[in-house]
């Protein structure tokens, strides 16, 4: 007992009692027991709500009948004080109808002056469930939250998205207009416009920074600590026939991360693992070196699995095979362990189980490379293909490319693209956006290897989606440009795929 009690630390108990010599003999018996504990008498409404907010008690010990004052009065002042605070009955005369009755009104236990016994046993564990129970309702809360911002962060970039393309033409135009006055009032406003449409993308990347929390402080997370509290909230909602198992968890492992996005992710995890398992099985959170480098972190049911179709489509936005999911989870946690340089892999065979396994660095990621300078130099009549579906920055990219000597073939979607290429004459430079429709950026290039094209692509990336590179034709020098698009960089970027190609 005296090291169980340890472990809970010095506890302040409240003692709801009329009789100095009855609390001295509780406190006397508890201190025997090997608690570590500090009292206080009260034995009026009074008193005790002033003790309440004063004494800060751990757990309060009451007894039932007190002249003027009575132990479910007590009660209900604690309850109201406080839903989670350890509330025992310990009194002379207790038959087994106010026994239950004081269960039912919320109180914890009940032990008989007469038989104390049990009385240190009650404590401690009230004190521990008590404590444990604020632990997962703080959990809990703390993962709701995260899951709002989640849902918030998805509109967000939506919102961004568009925004950055109304405000593309405002860093677009004001280079072609320098480019063609030499009227210092029009350069003036020209450069204003374009400062506006750079406060503008930043104000838009800020907001989708804030929601989507990615500036979130990291810190080394011990996998151990990090598995305990994902078993705490999955036992809550553990079903009937489902065993719960950890491995590798016990030694040192620790990453680099945010705690309570990792977290969230786990749980999102063990959550639809529980769900696949309707009729019983085993979940299994583990943990093991991946490679020098990266540490696994592997989610496994024994469920029903999943078809080759709900694969494929596993990671898209607003995707679910639950009636009442929002399709959220998984890229989220997609999004999550890939903003930490990582990878998210998933094996699953129908009838056979799903296993989720989340690949991360021990050291956070490395920052992105800032995009290659080189001299800005004037076309020498190159064929420049354009594929865009934004038909504003499609038009705007032709005739700047234009009025730097180049010959733009401006397309609006992979099959217009694909058409110039059959007629023959292959351009000597492609730029293709990333979300054009149709085709995908890699199917055309891959489609362009297959009719002769050996030149350079430009691919034009959005902020927060990077590309799979490694999908690219290996024929094919592909570089990455980000959106938004200044002028400049796009002069620098096609002189550089151009010239590096010659």
């Amino acid at each position: 007992m005296p090291h169980e009690g340890g472990k809970l630390g010095t506890l302040r108990i409240l003692l709801v009692e009329d009789s100095p010599e009855d609390a001295e003999l509780l406190a006397d018996q508890l201190l025997e027991a090997g608690l570590e504990a500090e009292f206080e008498r009260v034995d009026s409404e009074q008193s005790l709500r002033a003790a309440l907010e004063v004494f800060c008690p751990d757990i309060v010990l009451s007894d039932l009948s007190m002249p003027g004052f009575s132990g479910y009065q007590a009660l209900r002042v604690v309850r109201a004080s406080d839903a989670n605070l350890p509330f025992i009955f310990v009194s002379g005369t207790m038959g087994e109808e106010t026994a239950v009755k004081a269960l039912q009104d919320g109180a914890n236990d009940y032990i008989l002056k007469h038989h104390p016994t049990r009385l240190p046993a009650a404590v401690l564990r009230a004190v521990r469930d008590s404590r444990a129970e604020i632990e997962r309702q703080q959990v809990e809360n703390e993962l709701m939250r995260a899951q709002r911002l989640e849902s918030l962060a998805l509109l967000a970039a939506g919102l961004s998205h568009d925004l950055r393309n109304i405000l593309q033409p405002l860093l677009i135009v004001p280079d072609l207009l320098n480019g063609r006055t030499d009227d210092p009032q029009l350069r003036q406003l020209a450069n204003v416009v374009a400062e506006c449409g750079r406060r503008g993308h930043e104000m838009a990347e800020s907001m989708l920074s804030f929601v989507r929390g990615s500036n979130k402080p990291r810190e080394p997370v011990s996998i151990a600590s990090l598995f305990q509290a994902v078993q705490l909230l999955l036992k809550s909602s553990l079903p009937q026939g489902v065993q719960l198992q950890l491995e590798g968890s016990d030694g040192d492992m620790a990453i680099e991360a945010n705690y309570t996005e990792l977290q969230q992710c786990l749980l999102n995890l063990g959550l639809n693992a529980l769900q696949a398992m309707p009729d019983g099985g085993v979940l299994t959170l583990s943990a093991a070196a991946h490679d020098a480098e990266h540490v696994r972190l592997s989610v496994a049911d024994t469920g029903v699995g999943m078809s080759e179709a709900t694969l494929a489509r596993l990671f898209s936005p607003f995707f679910t095979t639950k009636p009442d999911g929002t399709g959220l989870g998984l890229i989220s946690c997609k999004r999550i362990v890939e903003s930490y340089g990582g990878s998210i892999k998933v094996e699953s065979r129908q009838g056979a189980g799903t296993r989720f396994d989340l690949i991360l660095p021990v050291r956070s990621g490395g920052q992105v490379a800032a995009d290659v300078e080189a001299p800005v130099a004037l076309g020498r009549g190159q064929r420049i293909l354009l594929v865009d579906g934004e038909a504003t920055r499609l038009s705007l990219l032709g005739n700047a490319l234009s009025s730097q000597g180049y010959q733009p073939q401006l397309a609006a979607d992979g099959a217009a693209a694909l058409q110039y290429a059959q007629q023959g004459v292959l351009p000597d430079l492609v730029i293709v956006d990333s979300d054009i429709i149709l085709l995908s950026a890699v199917s055309l290039l891959l489609t362009m290897q297959e009719l002769g094209y050996q030149g350079p692509a430009i691919v034009l990336e959005d902020v927060g989606a990077p590309l799979q590179r490694e999908h690219f034709p290996s024929d094919i020098a592909v570089h990455v440009l980000r959106k938004p698009l200044e002028m400049r960089r796009v002069f620098r970027a096609v002189a550089h795929a151009l010239e590096a190609d010659a």
